[in-house]
């Protein structure tokens, strides 16, 4: 089991992407013209992963090493990059007559990071029909059903984990799912025990743990416990995006805009980190707050004009809280939905529509659902009485 195995129900978070900007021809052939984020073991280590892919140029191990660690950085660093040079190390492995099924795998996750789930999926049955006990197969099918809303095929995804994976790994994906289709508060509990008795549980996976353990806890709107669980997965020396875009959008809530700042100053890189920057910065009604809004509004442009769609709950989102334009964030936030529906899915859609005062056809397939899953989560749960007072 590969201690990369863990990062794979990481995937909510959103595909980040660069600001737009015009051509720039370098001056010399020597000339610097970005410093990539990966430093220190990070660097070293892909410095060495692709030495051994040049010293072995047939031998599919060293490539596979490179493109997981590639991956690992990509979401580390919320930098899309690392996931193009991802594709580049892999794609010669893919046009084999029969790549295998870790390759399949990856090509997998690389189509599920750019929010393009039904490739992934159609890899990912092609790695399990040759090779059914490939984990992280397993996880990552998981993943992509749960952000969907097809929680009885995540779990049946989940439940080869329990013998496949490190035993905590196969606890988060079930209790993962079981949470968001109506059992939230035995699946906190189980997960909660599960986490505090893996002891000797790999970082990625205690933190990964304890991520989730979070979120349970504001669905459940407890949010002592879920300062609580936050902290400790911040504790673990790793870096994570997913985390800081959960914990910050955890603070926002609170009205800790400050605490905000303090902790996104330096990652304007990622889209859906300065997107959160800015909601603080608006709210502290900072002077940066103004270049920050013009910045999201390139990206988000030049994301489009690339036929990328994996920014649409971000993108209504902005459009709502920062350019206050209800109507064009509803009809994104609709369109998201359609994709994937999440818990932060449904929440910009109730919001988008509650502040456009369009609740009835246009949540109708978020209300059937929410029905039908028997989805908990004590946010949205102001937003729909807010709704049904309104009716």
């Amino acid at each position: 089991m590969k201690r990369w195995l863990s990062l794979g129900l990481l995937m909510s978070v959103a595909v980040f992407s660069d600001v737009g900007a015009q051509p720039y021809l370098p001056k010399t052939d020597d000339e610097v013209l970005e410093v990539l984020p990966a430093r220190g073991e990070s660097w070293l280590e892909v410095r060495y992963l692709r030495k051994q892919v040049a010293a072995q140029p047939n031998d599919v191990e060293p490539a596979l090493a490179l493109v997981r660690r590639y991956i690992e950085l990509g979401r580390a660093e919320s930098d899309p990059r690392y996931f193009g040079y991802a594709e580049a190390a892999l794609t010669p492995w893919l046009a084999l007559a029969q790549p295998s099924a870790e390759v399949l795998t990856l090509r997998a996750t690389l189509f599920q990071n750019r929010h393009e789930f039904s490739s992934a999926l159609a890899y990912l049955n092609r790695a399990l029909a040759l090779q059914p006990r490939v984990a992280q197969a397993w996880l990552t099918r998981a993943a992509i059903l749960e952000v969907q809303g097809q929680y009885a095929d995540a779990l049946n995804s989940c439940l080869p984990l329990l013998k496949l994976a490190e035993p905590l790994i196969g606890q988060v994906c079930v209790n993962s799912t079981l949470s968001v289709s109506g059992q939230l508060d035995a699946a906190y509990r189980q997960l909660a025990q599960a986490t505090t008795a893996a002891q000797s549980a790999a970082p990625p996976d205690k933190q990964w743990a304890l991520t989730t353990l979070a979120e349970m806890a504001e669905r459940m709107g407890n949010t002592d416990a879920a300062e609580h669980y936050y902290q400790q997965a911040l504790q673990v020396q790793r870096r994570n995006g997913y985390l800081l875009a959960t914990y910050t959008d955890y603070l926002l809530d609170r009205n800790r805009f400050q605490d905000v700042v303090e902790l996104l100053a330096n990652d304007t890189r990622a889209d859906g980190l300065l997107l959160r920057l800015t909601l603080a910065e608006k709210a502290l009604q900072l002077p940066t707050a103004t270049a920050h809004i013009d910045a999201l509004s390139a990206r988000f442009a030049a994301s489009r004009m690339r036929g990328d769609t994996s920014h649409q709950g971000d993108e209504a989102r902005f459009l709502l809280h920062l350019l206050n334009q209800p109507e064009p964030a509803l009809a994104l936030a609709q369109t998201n939905w359609a994709v994937q529906r999440e818990p932060r899915d449904a929440r910009i859609l109730l919001e988008a529509a509650v502040a456009s005062g369009r609740t009835q056809q246009a949540l109708q397939p978020l209300l059937t659902f929410l029905a039908h899953s028997k989805l908990q989560d004590a946010r949205l749960q102001i937003l729909l009485e807010q709704i049904r007072g309104r009716v």
